[in-house]
């Protein structure tokens, strides 16, 4: 059996939907299941939907209303007529949104979210399915919340395997074209959870690990995984091949190939994970699995802008122990600050790290009466992979280098 992923952009009109079909019928469909996310930004309004229910009610009426006329513009130019019984079916998927939100009495933003965000893939995987019945491609439409098991930590949820791997086997007839959804499962009680961070793709992983799938394939509108950013970088090359190993190592880095919680499961049952482009379903694009490193092999560059360097030394030059640097990461837990490079001499200790949750200041006032501090904000923190000397001078000319780290065959830079 193959896994199948298509995300947002791959749905995010009437086109793409049926660019979907070509991408079937070009590669073949049978004994399928296809994971998909919910349409473009869908989301993202559905997250509006979330806020305007707390705090502007009066906004919450014609927030609904908007994304309602975003899924009735593509089903009318998919299907013609509104008539045709995805409307209806698509009204019952809204009229469980609002009749939701009526009788909520959870003040749990965290649980509204996930009961809220749901509603995307529910809406695209009933047109698309809808759609590919008029097409003549039949397939099993089925709600992955009766199949994927977690815990109650909304918006992060924790997958239950064996309750989740009983239910797939038993849910999920291996010898037709399924339909599901990306990023969400359900708790004990039945509240619908979400994945988080890369829920889609993880949600593919979950169900190649529990089928016992001989690959899973992401579809994207890029060729496969690139060795840079194209918006950062220039001249950037196709990775034909990528162990799952390296590929964790560059996702740990920062670089948007795919989240090691997804890699995890494959990895362990060796199933190949490929990334291609929906926009040239034959061409051969990206295979992550057990094998070489990287093909071919060319330094890969990551970069995270927007970042923050604290370079700290003690007040009376006294070294630096494990006392001070345990209540160092003691504060940046509480401060939820991501720290990316370490650096730390024998009286001084620099860190980079991510001031996500704009906890900054109040970290400074805690850290001041300690310790000497010197903050660099809007940083930006390079990381190439399989480093060579070009590469490295790439990187540092025209810049101002404020913390360097080289470890085997990687350099990491932080640069205003």
């Amino acid at each position: 059996m193959r896994i199948f992923k298509f995300g947002g952009a791959s749905v995010k009109d009437a086109e793409g939907v049926r660019n979907v079909v070509n991408v079937l019928e070009t590669v073949g469909y049978e004994g399928t299941l296809l994971v998909v996310s919910a349409m473009g930004k869908t989301t993202n309004a559905l997250e509006v939907v979330v806020k305007n229910y707390f705090t502007d009610k009066d906004a919450l009426p014609e927030s609904i209303a908007q994304l309602k006329a975003y899924h009735n513009s593509i089903m009318v130019d998919l299907f013609g007529k509104e008539e045709h019984p995805v409307f209806y079916k698509i009204d019952g998927v809204f009229a469980e949104l609002v009749s939701f939100l009526d009788r909520n009495k959870s003040p749990n933003n965290s649980f509204v979210y996930d009961q809220v965000v749901s509603f995307g893939e529910l809406l695209s995987t009933t047109i698309l399915s809808f759609y590919l019945q008029d097409k003549g491609i039949r397939n099993t439409w089925l709600d992955v919340r009766t199949l994927i098991k977690t815990d109650t930590r909304y918006r992060d949820a924790k997958v239950d395997w064996a309750v989740t791997e009983e239910q797939i086997v038993a849910g999920v007839n291996k010898e037709v074209l399924n339909i599901t959804q990306g990023f969400l499962g359900s708790d004990p009680n039945n509240f619908t959870t979400t994945l988080g961070r890369e829920g889609s793709d993880y949600t593919a992983a979950i169900f190649a690990y529990c089928l016992g799938a001989e690959s899973v394939t992401i579809w994207k509108d890029v060729p496969g995984v690139l060795n840079a950013d194209p918006r950062y970088f220039e001249n950037t090359q196709l990775l034909h091949q990528i162990s799952y190993q390296e590929a964790i190592e560059l996702a740990f880095y920062g670089a948007s190939v795919i989240h090691p919680k997804t890699l995890q499961p494959l990895q362990r049952k060796e199933i190949p994970l490929h990334v291609k482009s929906f926009l040239n379903p034959t061409a051969a694009g990206t295979s992550v699995s057990k094998g070489q490193d990287l093909e071919p092999m060319v330094p890969c560059f990551i970069v995270k802008k927007g970042q923050v360097l604290l370079s700290l030394s003690t007040l009376d030059f006294s070294f630096f122990v494990e006392d001070n640097i345990s209540e160092i990461f003691k504060l940046l837990h509480e401060a939820k600050m991501k720290v990316d490079v370490i650096q730390n001499s024998a009286i001084s200790f620099s860190v980079c790290v991510e001031n996500k949750y704009d906890t900054l200041d109040s970290l400074l006032n805690k850290l001041k009466g300690r310790f000497k501090i010197d903050c660099y904000q809007d940083v930006s923190l390079y990381t190439v992979r399989h480093v060579n000397s070009e590469a490295l001078q790439q990187i540092e000319e025209g810049k101002e280098v404020l913390l360097k780290q080289l470890l085997q065959d990687t350099v990491q830079i932080v640069s205003k």
